[in-house]
């Protein structure tokens, strides 16, 4: 029988992660040979692995870096079955150690190719840390981003956000850190309301109110307010025809209330102002710019951004669940 050595356990240890009493066992079952105790770890994890397939890895921890010169950026998620895991010092340290690789490629199926260290590759990892935890683990969320200056923002281990200026500027850093936060928070998906296609505007318009349709169909049933019903749900939609036609509608109604035509002016800025956000929400879920801005709902993201005289080039965002 071979003679194993704490240091033997340490040094297989710290190539691959796995507990100290995991890796005794290695070594005994591989006899003290050391490439052989880490193949020992590995059919392990591929066995648990196997047997953990079909198991939902909801929890983890989403992470980010950002190179030294903040002109790209990486964030993943590497994702576990549960949160005890997902909060593990040792996890977390996995997983920040895993993002720091993961800057220098762009796609996932890359960066589970590549080599984690000399004896294994990323994906080779996970399968073994599989076997140490017990737990499926796997990257879920993999995002690559680039540009003149990358920003990032991390909620609580859960959400990740980039976010890239078309510029680098003196405030870069704590403008990066506000949208990236606007991104983890409402999560949208596209810059501007501009970037939408005309036909899955007019699809989603038809599909969310049929839906407000059917739930004012119970609510009328139950005796309570009704919602109200939207023409539209996005700016690209609000013509220059639409909007006058709704300000003439807006002056309607404030004839039929017998406001004075003098206090008009006063009145209609608000009417209009309600108008456009009761027939903008898909815009205010979905784009960027055109949501209402998270530290300060009076304006919209574009308006803040305006302030710092640089554009948005681009955005990503990872999430657990």
């Amino acid at each position: 029988m071979a003679n194993i050595t704490a240091a033997d356990v340490n040094k297989l240890r710290q190539v691959t992660g796995a507990g100290m009493m995991d890796c005794k066992k290695a070594l005994v079952e591989a006899e003290g040979d050391f490439d052989k105790a880490i193949e020992v770890l590995r059919k392990k994890g591929q066995k648990v692995a196997a047997n953990r397939s079909d198991r939902e890895s909801a929890e983890g921890a989403a992470v980010s870096f950002v190179n030294a010169d903040n002109t790209k950026g990486a964030i993943i998620t590497l994702n576990c079955e549960t949160d005890f895991v997902g909060k593990n010092e040792a996890f977390v340290a996995l997983a920040k150690e895993l993002v720091e690789k993961a800057i220098n490629f762009n796609s996932k199926e890359e960066f589970l190719a590549s080599a984690y260290n000399d004896s294994m590759t990323v994906a080779e990892k996970l399968i073994e840390q599989t076997g140490v935890i017990g737990e499926k683990v796997e990257i879920g969320g993999f995002e690559i981003l680039e540009g003149s200056f990358v920003g990032t923002y991390v909620h609580g281990n859960k959400i990740a956000a980039l976010t890239a200026l078309s510029s680098k500027i003196d405030s870069a850093e704590a403008l990066t850190k506000d949208i990236s936060m606007q991104v983890a928070s409402m999560g949208a998906d596209t810059l501007s309301y501009k970037d939408f296609d005309p036909a899955f505007v007019a699809a989603e318009t038809e599909a969310r109110i049929a839906v407000i349709v059917k739930d004012n169909e119970e609510l009328a049933r139950l005796g309570k307010t009704l919602k109200n019903v939207p023409q539209y749900i996005s700016y690209a939609q609000l013509s220059d025809a639409v909007l006058a036609q709704a300000e003439e509608d807006a002056k309607a109604e404030l004839r039929a209330e017998g406001k004075p035509e003098q206090i008009w002016d006063k009145i209609l800025p608000g009417k209009i102002a309600r108008f456009i956000s009761d027939n903008t929400t898909l815009d205010q879920e979905r784009a960027l710019l055109d949501q209402n801005f998270i530290k300060d709902d009076s304006k919209k993201v574009a308006d803040y951004v305006k302030g710092f005289n640089v554009e948005i080039a681009g955005f990503k965002r990872v999430t657990l669940g």
